[in-house]
């Protein structure tokens, strides 16, 4: 932040130890305030900080400290802040804001309350999730921020404007901020920092008291060393913490003794099972903490980062690759393959978000799943009747197809449920689910215009219905068969036009019927599925990227191997050839009742072409890039029938033609459509993705024949579907650079 204003002008730091010192130290480095001042009750550490030079003034009261201050941060110890508070009231300004860094923030709430009478907008309580075994002023250290998360947990009735200059600040110090409930907070801190102390000074103090504590000592592994290190921190602070706040930590207490009683039942019947589910589902948790915790995205803490695309213009595709796995069988492979008896083994599983979502939520209702180790996926099937009902809310991410298709399998199981997303999953409809799956005797409550989350009652006797879908969804037919997997009689769904048939073929292929007459498949309620190996082919949604831009690039000649060929999939290709792409179908196959092929893409000179509408939900995901093939194209390109587009991440026809006016590219949208007239220039420029993986992705392709240097915004959410894009669009020829962490 060198040479940009100060966000704060006077900033008084009350208590001068590791935390306050630390965050003096980095506001004057980063120039983050004109003035920093300091109080601490001990004067000698007040006097070294300012000889240190980690505050810029020394106040002899918390009175002087404050008077006059817009900032003021309380970095006292727990039981001190309500006598700190009483002394900051007579000087506290009327604009200040008022923060601090304790661990506990109940506590924190409670003390304003009781000195001011009530929190008020600019009282942001605040907690850095970052320390050092070191403690006082001379440990004082500006980088101890640095890649750390800082938590804030705002009231409703915040000031914005204060609360975005306190997360300001904090960025500023090298940190990722993160906000959430008071309640929610010292609930997670409870289970993830103070239980963990806790345990760590109980164990450390058990085993000195044996008679072999020299030796259990002397030859203690590094993990244990490394563990208990934790019992060496401050023995007042951690009393104060565990007092302060006393209910959460007596929740988690009891919580981790029940658990731990099963573990130890387990072991003492040598239980294998239950002790491989509980290790394995640790394990996964343990590999993605830190995102589960906050509620985030499985794998990247999206809302905490910001990723941009940066791509420079021209370039041929060439190479021989495989993207990853598809998305869409690999929801489906574990969904089928927890129901399933026995042992089901998938190869080529998507390790993207979306997926790992679904994956994690079956862990969370009681199924063993190992991996996924470079594709490779063990699932442990419970049956038909043997899920256990989730600790909490099932977390799904930015997956769209997860929740419909959970919604349908949980709608008959005995217990409730509760389905809940990241903000981009919350705002997108899901009334099409729940009204049929009503109509079955599901009881389903949804948030304001049937959004997300979803809460499920358990215990309800389904019955099969006849469903006439008013608009082709392969989710929405999904979610139905698989409800009618639990129903009384038989569950059927007509589809206006055909849609991706995975959940049909994968069900067949673990041994359950499913009917079909033409545009309508059924099944009935009652039977089982046997365990089976599933070798997931590649996803012809992300191929469908490469396709276009080897097409559009001259000088291109690319193949892309082992491409999932459903027949409800490859809309993609039928629409490009009748653009006039060049697509040869090589070592067409079968794979577990998949057909998949190899395919050659070269450069060719495309036409525009009205888009035959039966093709229009063969190609559902991918108009996003051919809506790039169709800006490159000779003549005009008309899509009708596409309302689809509308809900899905984004509004992806509104989103696209707002990134092509972006870059030059004139278009007509209407109601279920967009109109293209081929050959205009891409320019260079900066487009906003919205958050949505497919967008993003297709602005890239576009780089290859713009006129200049293109940015896309937004761009974390391509992990969702898409994990290693910018690596293999790089290695083929598009010249991408991705700014932040992928």
């Amino acid at each position: 932040m060198s040479g940009s204003e100060p966000l704060f002008q006077r900033v008084a730091v009350i208590g001068l130890g590791l935390i306050g010192g630390s965050l003096a130290s980095a506001m004057r480095r980063n120039r983050l305030a004109d003035t920093v001042v300091g109080s601490d009750q001990r004067e000698e550490d007040l006097h070294l900080g300012q000889q240190l030079g980690v505050i810029d003034e020394a106040a002899p009261t918390v009175a002087d400290a404050v008077r006059g201050a817009d900032l003021v941060v309380l970095a006292v110890p727990v039981r001190a802040t309500r006598s700190v508070l009483e002394q900051v009231r007579p000087a506290l300004e009327p604009g200040a804001v008022l923060t601090d860094v304790g661990s506990t923030k109940s506590s924190f709430v409670a003390d304003v309350e009781a000195v001011f009478g009530s929190q008020g907008a600019l009282v942001i309580p605040g907690h850095p999730i970052a320390g050092s075994e070191k403690s006082g002023i001379r440990a004082a250290n500006p980088d101890l921020f640095a890649n750390h998360k800082v938590i804030l947990t705002p009231p409703d009735n915040v000031s914005e404007s204060h609360l975005r200059r306190l997360q300001a600040l904090w960025e500023g110090c090298g940190a990722t901020v993160l906000t959430m409930s008071v309640a929610y907070h010292d609930e997670v801190l409870a289970a993830t920092s103070h239980l963990p102390h806790l345990i760590a000074f109980s164990l450390v103090d058990t085993l000195a008291g044996e008679d072999e504590n020299m030796d259990i000592f002397r030859y203690a592994a590094g993990g244990f060393r490394d563990f208990t290190r934790i019992a060496a921190s401050d023995p007042v602070m951690w009393h104060d913490i565990f007092l302060s706040n006393r209910d959460a930590v007596l929740r988690v207490i009891d919580h981790f003794t029940h658990d731990l009683e099963q573990l130890r039942t387990a072991i003492a019947n040598q239980d294998s099972a239950t002790l491989l589910r509980v290790f394995s589902r640790a394990k996964a948790a343990r590999e993605h903490f830190s995102k589960m915790l906050s509620g985030q995205a499985y794998v990247t803490n999206n809302s905490a980062k910001q990723v941009r695309f940066r791509l420079q213009p021209g370039g041929a595709i060439t190479g021989d690759i495989r993207v990853p796995g598809d998305k869409s069988m690999s929801h489906r492979s574990i969904m089928l393959g927890a129901l399933a008896d026995g042992v089901t083994e998938v190869k080529g599983f998507l390790e993207g978000e979306d997926s790992l979502a679904t994956l994690q939520a079956f862990r969370d209702m009681g199924v063993t799943i190992e991996g996924p180790d470079n594709g490779f996926v063990r699932i442990h099937g419970v049956g038909m009747h043997g899920l256990q009902a989730p600790r909490g809310p099932l977390y799904l991410g930015n997956s769209g197809t997860a929740m419909r298709l959970f919604a349908g399998l949980l709608a008959a199981q005995p217990f409730d449920s509760e389905l809940t997303g990241d903000a981009s999953l919350s705002g997108r409809p899901m009334g099409r689910v729940a009204e049929p799956l009503r109509a079955m005797g599901a009881v389903i409550e949804t948030a304001e215009g049937g959004r997300p989350p979803l809460k499920i009652r358990g215990g309800q006797a389904l019955t099969g219905i006849h469903y006439e879908m008013p608009v082709a969804s392969a989710q929405v037919k999904s979610c139905l068969l698989l409800a009618g997997l639990y129903a009384e009689g038989s569950t059927s769904v007509t589809e206006p036009a055909p849609t991706r048939d995975h959940t049909e073929r994968m069900l067949a292929g673990f041994g359950y019927h499913v009917h079909r007459d033409g545009a309508t498949a059924s099944v009935s309620g009652g039977g089982k599925m046997t365990a089976t190996n599933i070798d997931v082919p590649a996803d012809i949604s992300s191929a469908a990227f490469f396709l276009v831009a080897a097409s559009i690039a001259p000088g291109s000649d690319l193949v892309l191997r082992h491409v999932g060929m459903n027949p409800t999939r490859v809309g993609v290709i039928n629409i490009l050839r009748l653009m006039g792409a060049n697509i040869e179908v090589l070592d067409e196959r079968e794979i577990g009742g998949e057909p998949v092929a190899d395919l050659r893409v070269r450069s060719a000179e495309l036409k525009g072409i009205d888009i035959p509408e039966d093709q229009v939900p063969l190609a559902i995901d991918e108009f996003p890039v051919l809506f790039i093939a169709a800006t490159c194209a000779r003549g005009r390109t008309v899509l009708r029938g596409a309302e689809e587009l509308r809900v899905k991440e984004s509004d992806r026809i509104q989103v696209m033609a707002d990134g092509l006016a972006a870059l030059g590219v004139e278009t007509t949208v209407t109601p279920d459509g967009i109109v293209i007239d081929g050959g205009q220039t891409i320019g260079g420029g900066t487009v906003n993705s919205h958050g949505d993986h497919r967008i993003a992705m297709s602005f890239a392709v576009a780089s290859l024949r713009a006129a200049g240097d293109i940015t896309i915004n937004d761009c974390a959410n391509v992990a969702t579907s898409f994990p290693g894009f910018v690596e293999l669009a790089r290695e083929t020829g598009i010249n991408i650079k991705a700014e932040g962490s992928e």
